[in-house]
């Protein structure tokens, strides 16, 4: 029999997380950088709520999070080689890839664009929220749009704490340097933006691969 990995309390947490989430709820949760406002995401009226809710314009693409590779046919259409060599270097960690988009992922999610970003946060409540889950679920800063991003439960609170229906305490985040953005497509790779892996090591990987970018 496998051991429980977290606490009574944080397992009590997870649960009430997903089951709100699987209800079409909205959550806030702890990432291995910021606190986290999640939907699901291919739930549209949920999707628009978490836009609603953070005063973000719709343009802008919110990121889709997994808790393992292997759901990342839910998400994304196609998965290259070479963005399967990435995750599994980089994932959980702060890569993001950026790759076509499943249909059963809304328009809303991604701001009108036929791709959508992807990663697997380097938390374990949260990975072991979101493969209880079982879909990939949104994954942008919980702040009120062109705030300071929440590190604790507490500053997610003040902000959103009306707005959402459950704030997961994982304690306090590091607020560290936030995911590399990769786009993946047949022709290779162009990186986004610059963070916490640096292009030099995306490179180095791509090359023992076989890929260049």
């Amino acid at each position: 029999m496998t051991p429980n990995l977290f606490d009574a309390g944080m397992e009590s947490q997870i649960d009430q997380a997903v089951s709100i989430l699987k209800r079409g709820g909205v959550v806030v949760f702890p990432t291995d950088t910021v606190y986290a406002v999640g939907a699901l995401a291919s739930n549209t009226q949920a999707v628009r709520r978490v836009f609603d809710i953070k005063g973000r314009a719709n343009t802008k693409g919110l990121p889709a999070l997994i808790g393992d590779i292997s759901q990342i046919n839910q998400v994304a259409k196609v998965f290259p080689p070479l963005a399967s060599k990435l995750a599994k270097e980089y994932w959980p960690g702060g890569l993001t890839l950026v790759l076509p988009k499943t249909d059963n992922i809304p328009l809303e999610l991604t701001g009108g664009n036929e791709t959508v970003a992807i990663r697997i946060p380097n938390q374990p409540a949260v990975i072991e929220m979101l493969k209880r889950v079982g879909e990939p679920v949104t994954g942008t800063s919980a702040n009120l749009s062109g705030c300071k991003s929440s590190l604790n439960a507490a500053e997610a609170e003040k902000q959103l704490g009306d707005r959402v229906d459950f704030i997961l305490d994982g304690g306090q985040v590091s607020g560290g340097v936030e995911s590399t953005i990769i786009a993946v497509n047949p022709d290779g790779l162009k990186i986004i933006r610059q963070g916490a892996i640096k292009e030099s090591d995306i490179l180095e990987t791509a090359a023992k691969n076989g890929f260049s970018a």
